[in-house]
């Protein structure tokens, strides 16, 4: 997922374009609502909610035709990253994933004004779409 298309589909049209399970659906629309974790989306207490969903988007748009009914998130989350496995459907497909959003800026070349990576651009102009990584495992 290297590209370099400023405004990512948003969750609607990423659910629109998916095979995912109706249940599933009002799972991610009540994660982007309201940051928790439920029986088919879950994931750990150090994993951010925020995050997770970065995660979930990478997996919709990377496997559009998947038809998911549930994941297990399992990520370490750092200040300008956050890498793990999705698990899907009960261990059926497995996904690494590395979302960096200070590598995102360092490959679009964006320092701040202070000559580091920007990494808020690079976060905000491409949302879930800074993946290093995001393959099967």
């Amino acid at each position: 997922m290297q590209s370099t298309q400023t405004t990512p589909p948003t969750v609607q049209e990423l659910l629109a374009a998916s095979s995912v399970t109706r249940e599933f659906r009002a799972a991610l629309e009540g994660l982007a609502a309201g940051n928790k974790s439920s029986e088919r989306i879950r994931f750990g207490p150090g994993n951010p909610p925020v995050k997770v969903l970065r995660a979930i988007c990478g997996l919709l748009e990377f496997e559009p035709t998947l038809a998911i009914d549930r994941v297990d998130v399992d990520g370490a989350s750092g200040c300008s990253d956050y890498r793990g496995t999705i698990s899907v459907n009960d261990g059926a497909r497995k996904f690494h994933f590395v979302w960096d959003c200070a590598w995102k800026a360092k490959e679009m070349g964006w320092k701040d004004m202070f000559g580091d990576y920007d990494q808020i651009r690079a976060a905000r102009t491409f949302g879930y779409r800074c993946f290093e990584t995001f393959k099967e495992a």
